[in-house]
């Protein structure tokens, strides 16, 4: 298995957002595209990353969206 499955989504998730906004983006819109993509509310996220979920767990409570390919 991958080492990234084992990884706290939380802890890669402030890089992430300094990504989106060093390309001009905002938190806010990488949250709304975390959420369009799992399923997750505002909460449901805060409470993955509050949590530590790591990212095996993270996909495996999500419901990714139909229209991803």
């Amino acid at each position: 298995m991958h080492r990234i499955f084992t990884t706290s989504f939380a802890s890669v998730y402030p890089h992430y957002v300094a990504k989106v906004e060093r390309k001009g983006r905002t938190k806010a819109e990488l949250d709304q595209v975390v959420e369009w993509l799992t399923g997750f509310d505002e909460a449901a996220l805060q409470r993955h990353l509050d949590a530590g979920t790591t990212f095996e767990d993270f996909f495996a409570a999500a419901e990714l969206n139909p229209r991803v390919d």
